[in-house]
This record gives structure tokens, sequence and C-alpha cells, in this order.
């Protein structure tokens, strides 16, 4: 069954993505992510303190925060101030960051990943963490120039990418009138090396089988692939 989508796309395509790295100058990193009509933003706070917790132990933190502009959306928002969907997924983006980061090279410093949602068309949390990667490769290679670091802290890359079924067909990133839509929902963020770091799924209305999750995971393994490539791209041009 095939499922004509409003831009044309297959099923299995990603929408139109660029990563625009360094896109903050004052951060020690950042990165504009354009990922079809969804615009994200995220840039890197270096702070010299770690969380009570971590006080005395040489290790260091990651940690992020999200929230979308009033009118990131086709009608105004207020903004986020109870801590509800925009603390859920901050903290979803600092746990994806965590896991490829090695904790223990960073010193006792905290990296605070500021993510603004600048304009929403659906998968906003998948592009943040996207973006995130980009912008925490960028404030490691900061402090690795200001001989701060002796090595690169990560131990592999990650994207994030969402996927669903509309009208029963299964679809790769969708936008937000597809995912307003979706019979299934679910977010996944992978590492390089083909392992999980999250998988978030949602049934709307009706319980979904397991062969749908593995089809959907076996479709989201391929957009990330393809997005680890663009964000190396991006990378690459820091240097």
């Amino acid at each position: 069954m095939r499922l004509a989508r409003f831009d044309g796309r297959a099923a299995d395509e990603l929408r139109a993505v660029r990563i625009t790295p360094g896109f903050q100058g004052y951060a020690e990193g950042s990165a504009l992510i354009e990922l079809g009509e969804t615009r994200v933003i995220c840039a890197v706070t270096v702070e010299e303190r770690v969380p009570g917790f971590l006080k005395g132990t040489g290790s260091g933190w990651v940690t992020a925060e999200y929230g979308m502009l009033p009118r990131s959306t086709q009608s105004r928002i207020p903004r986020d101030r109870t801590g509800g969907r925009g603390y859920e997924i901050q903290r979803l983006i600092g746990r994806s960051l965590r896991g490829v980061a090695n904790l223990d090279a960073l010193g006792e410093r905290t990296f605070v990943v500021d993510c603004d949602v600048l304009q929403a068309d659906g998968g906003t949390r998948t592009a943040a963490i996207t973006a995130a990667y980009v912008a925490l490769s960028q404030a490691f290679q900061t402090l690795r120039e200001r001989g701060e670091l002796l090595t690169s802290p990560f131990r592999g890359a990650l994207a994030a990418t969402s996927v669903g079924v509309v009208d029963g067909v299964h679809l790769l990133d969708l936008s937000y009138e597809e995912d307003s839509h979706a019979e299934v929902d679910f977010n996944i963020v992978m590492n390089d090396a083909g392992r999980f770091i999250e998988v978030q799924g949602t049934a709307e209305g009706k319980a979904f089988s397991k062969s749908t999750i593995d089809s959907l995971l076996v479709l989201a393994e391929k957009g990330i692939h393809e997005l680890l490539q663009i964000q190396r791209a991006a990378i690459e041009r820091l240097r």
C-alpha cells in the first residue's frame, strides 16, 4: 500500500536536511538544523562546575534545556514555564548525549546544551538531538584547541529520527501533518554502532504488533545512517 505524501517523498525518505555548525558566535559550540520546515538551534555553554553528586569525582556532566518559541507554530503558544513537555524532552536530549560521552574525560565541567525551536513542523525533539550532537562536537573541539581537553570525550556519534504508521503505511521522518494523523508514532535515538539509546513508541487508538516495531526500527536505522553522514560532513566544515 502506498501513501501519497504531501511533499512527494517516498515512504523511506527523510525531509531535506541541512545542518549549519557554528551558527552562534559566542557559544563554545552551536548548530542550526533545518529539517523540512522544522528549524532548531542548539548552543553549548561550558560551566566550570558540576551537580552536587559529582563534586570531587573528577567527572563532568552533559545536560540540556529545550523550548519552543511562541510563534514557532501556526498559532502562538505560551512559553512553557511549567516544566511539562519541555522538561521531558530536555531530559531525553541530555540522556542521549550522555549515551555517547565519556563523562570522566570532561573534568569537573558541565556542558549545557540549549535547544530552541524556531519553527516546528514535526520531529522537533529528534532534530534537536541530531543538532545537539554537532554543537557538542564543536564545544569539545573548542576546549581541545584551548588545551583544556586532551582528547575527544566522545565514545561514538548519535542521531535521532521519527517513524510512524499513517493510514497503514510505515513512514520515515514524519511532518506535523503526518504525525497528527499517525496510528503509531516512534522517536528513535541510535549511535553509529547501530545500537539504540532511546526508543519511544505510542499507539493511538489501536495496539501495534511486534512486527510493526521491527519494521519501524529498520526504517529508523536507515534514516539515522543518513543523518550521521550529514553530521559528519557538518563537523568536517569546522576543521
